[in-house]
């Protein structure tokens, strides 16, 4: 039948389109609900998103397909004679006119369908099945790019293979956001990708730059590409200053301040005040002037209480308000495997707010003095803290890092907002009998915290290691974003003594270096952990 299947089966496509629109109108032959129309609607509406959001998965994956296969065919039908980067060009000309897309947008979109075609056999099924989104097959390509064919089917298998020994918990990847599978995704890339992070990163850091870009009305971008922890620090140091400088008398907002302290940073305008230049630990660059690196990375961690976590830890609480060289100080969790921190591995550590670190970077945060570096018992099973409690209504600080490990940014499908700007709260309230430990504790950002306690939006049970999820005021269930915790890689000249009764007490495989305990240490953190 050929160009006529094709003609037939889209007019049936913009037919079925026709009575779905009508179905949104509300104006189909049957009400969704004859009890209760509009109530009938609102549901029939969702039902219809999540059935479109299906339909243009494998539309993605239709166009995918058709066009490797046009670049197949064009190239035979063009003959041996045309070189080869000249065939790409016209091939991506072509399709770049038949969907209106760019030159540069074109051949990335041709780009990432040979990937799916040929080398990401899951992501393209789950593209065809309405599982997974187009966003979602073109972070998998982009990550999959620096990979072997052995790195890609394993990245493949984690995310999308439940049946995988080491498949990925929580959410499904098709029910997260595309730029959060992007960060779940680039946190399994470094931890497994065959060259090691410290090589990669030292080709990064020679590609340290600046960039400007114009925008609209009269304005434009200022953006630099650094070392992840020199970036961490300074957005955490903007927004400490920024907080320090809310009032009933300050009208600018808080992404306002954060711009405004900026450019006072880097044109040497600011107008505001400065007592933090003086002498001291804080005040360590290379220039002489300032606060370091680890002081900046200590962005404002919270206090003890279940609200207003932001506020206690001394930013707001100042005499005078700081300006952007002063050394604030608070906390962010530097969580970094004993192997790599003792050099005796290259498995990357955990930067709180960005993800996965080399652990030369962590070594000099921790030995710079970052207020951040914790001794955490971890299950060596899985990676995961362990559960501590408290029988009192105030939340520790010790326990809000925990739930910050835990949880790695605010629960709420699709948030990203991390844990520094979190509060600290309990999913069954404490009038209600609710205890005050991580498994029935949440860190909603503000906004949804705000959302919890005004909607009808309600979280479900947690554990001690899985955040809560999430009921919607429709009474559907979405299920929350996990940390993919991996248990420590043990360096091959690690000697392992077992102990049984001690693996028993605490969890730990008892390992010996030189002497050195590291199951009695790890112990020893969780028992006696270091003051807040």
């Amino acid at each position: 039948m050929g160009t006529a299947a094709v003609v037939k089966a889209y007019a049936d496509i913009r037919a079925a389109l026709a009575v779905l629109n009508t179905e949104v109108d509300g104006c189909g032959s049957d009400p969704f609900s004859v009890v209760d129309p509009l109530a009938g609607l609102a549901d029939g509406c969702l039902d219809i998103l999540a059935g479109a959001r299906e339909v243009e998965a494998g539309f993605a994956g239709l166009k995918a397909k058709a066009a490797v296969k046009y670049a197949e065919s064009a190239s035979v039908v063009a003959g041996p004679d045309v070189p080869v980067q000249a065939q790409e060009m016209a091939v991506a000309a072509e399709v770049g006119c038949v969907l209106a897309l760019g030159p540069r947008a074109a051949s990335s979109f041709l780009a990432t369908s040979h990937a799916l075609m040929s080398s990401l056999p899951r992501t393209f099924a789950g593209l065809q099945a309405g599982t997974l989104s187009w966003s979602h097959a073109v972070v998998m390509a982009d990550e999959a790019a620096s990979l072997d064919t052995a790195g890609s089917a394993a990245l493949e298998a984690h995310f999308l293979d439940p049946e995988a020994p080491d498949s990925a918990k929580g959410c499904p990847v098709g029910q997260l956001p595309a730029h959060r599978f992007r960060v779940k995704a680039r946190t399994w890339r470094e931890r497994h990708h065959a060259e090691s992070i410290e090589k990669r990163h030292a080709k990064g850091v020679a590609d340290r730059r600046v960039e400007f870009r114009p925008d609209q009305d009269g304005m434009a971008w200022l953006s630099a590409c650094l070392p992840a922890a020199q970036a961490l620090a300074g957005w955490n140091r903007l927004t400490a200053v920024a907080r320090s400088l809310q009032g009933p008398e300050e009208s600018r907002t808080m992404s306002q301040l954060r711009a405004d302290k900026f450019a006072d940073a880097i044109l040497g305008s600011s107008s505001s005040s400065s007592s933090g230049s003086g002498s001291g630990s804080g005040n360590r660059t290379s220039s002489g002037r300032g606060a370091s690196v680890t002081d900046a990375i200590d962005e404002a961690d919270g206090g003890d209480g279940d609200t207003g976590a932001r506020d206690s830890a001394g930013v707001n609480g100042r005499a005078g308000r700081e300006d952007v060289s002063s050394p604030i100080r608070a906390q962010v969790l530097v969580t970094v495997p004993v192997f790599s921190l003792m050099g005796l591995a290259d498995e990357p550590a955990m930067l709180d707010g960005y993800g996965p670190i080399p652990p030369s970077m962590a070594r000099d945060l921790v030995a710079n003095g970052a207020g951040s570096f914790y001794r955490v018992l971890v299950d060596p099973r899985d990676g995961a803290p362990l559960e501590i409690g408290r029988k009192s209504y105030r939340v520790t600080g010790a326990m809000r890092a925990w739930l910050r490990m835990r949880d790695g940014k605010c629960p709420f499908p699709g948030c990203s907002n991390n844990s520094l700007d979190n509060d600290a709260d309990h999913i069954l309230a404490w009038a209600k009998g609710g205890t005050t430990g991580i498994s029935n504790l949440g860190q909603p950002c503000p906004k949804h915290h705000k959302l919890r306690h005004s909607t009808g939006w309600k979280p479900t049970r947690a554990t001690k290691n899985e955040p809560p999820g999430w009921i919607s005021p429709a009474g559907r269930h979405y299920p929350s974003e996990h940390q993919d915790w991996e248990p420590p890689k043990r360096p091959r000249q690690l000697v392992p003594q077992l102990n049984p009764a001690q693996r028993a007490i605490s969890g730990c495989t008892d390992l010996v270096v030189g002497g050195f305990s590291l199951g009695e240490a790890c112990l020893d953190g969780i028992l006696h952990p270091p003051s807040a």
